[in-house]
């Protein structure tokens, strides 16, 4: 990902303006990591059937990074989880201050769709990445995830509530990332079963995410954990035992699934989830 992370480097907006540290405020919380689990998905699929697009790839690559960036920096807002730590470093509304970080979100939420606008593809091409980015991005996915479980928190939901507030609320943008890959190199048969495939990895991520909220500190995570106590989480609907085994399931089905793909995809997809299956344990 060191070719990712040199584009992002020099394709960060660059800002005429008067304010003493708004550019700043956007390039810390891009600059500062993550795991760039979003474009790597995309790259997976262009590295599997047209590696010649790879570069071109890193537009969509730093849209999904961006969008999903925007979206931590408000999910750690006072008025959302009133988060203190983030890809390990302090969130921005601590930093600076709550307007400043609201902007920065917002700031970067249109910058990705600029990038898909400048995007070096077919307009048809472009066009579909935009709507793949925005409508699991936007009110149909992310946002209405967000929405619902904010809505929701210290009322507890059923299991399958649960499990649909997280597929929008994150399995989306990661099912979205892979999809986004496929529109890429033109593979539209491919589209739907990697999406359907990238909506369960989602899941787990999930699931995973909530039991490390539990048993991880923040320092190791780099975000603030042990913030879920209102939440609906999958540890606190199920118990850490069988939230575990929730993830141990899914994980397994994901692997048999993963063996269905041809070799190459295969190859690419396995590298970059075996980590991620198991990271619960």
């Amino acid at each position: 990902m060191k070719a990712f992370e040199n584009f992002l480097e020099t394709h960060l907006p660059r800002l005429e303006t008067i304010h003493p540290h708004f550019e700043k405020s956007l390039e810390i919380m891009m600059k500062s990591g993550g795991k760039r689990f979003r474009p790597a998905l995309i790259l997976a699929v262009v590295k599997a059937y047209e590696p010649l697009l790879v570069e071109s790839s890193y537009h969509a690559c730093l849209a999904v990074e961006s969008l999903h960036t925007y979206s931590l920096i408000h999910d750690d807002l006072p008025a959302m989880d009133d988060a203190s730590l983030r890809r390990g470093v302090e969130t921005l509304h601590l930093t600076f201050d709550e307007v400043t970080a609201i902007l920065a979100g917002d700031a970067l939420n249109t910058y990705a769709f600029e990038l898909l606008a400048k995007a070096p593809f077919s307009a048809q091409t472009r066009i579909d990445l935009v709507k793949s980015l925005s409508v699991n991005g936007g009110v149909s996915g992310m946002v209405i995830g967000q929405a619902v479980d904010c809505h929701f928190e210290d009322t507890l939901i059923s299991l399958e509530a649960l499990k649909t507030l997280h597929i929008n609320k994150t399995a989306k943008l990661i099912a979205a990332s892979l999809e986004m890959g496929a529109i890429i190199v033109n593979k539209k048969e491919l589209q739907k079963e990697l999406y359907d495939f990238g909506i369960d990895v989602g899941l787990l991520f999930q699931i995973q995410d909530d039991i490390l909220d539990q048993t991880m500190s923040s320092i190791d995570a780099g975000k603030t954990t042990a913030n879920d106590e209102g939440k609906n989480s999958f540890v606190n609907l199920l118990g850490l035992e069988k939230a575990r085994s929730e993830a141990d399931t899914l994980a397994q089905e994901l692997q048999k699934r993963l063996l269905t793909f041809d070799a190459t995809l295969q190859e690419e997809l396995a590298s970059l989830l075996t980590h991620y299956f198991n990271r619960h344990n």
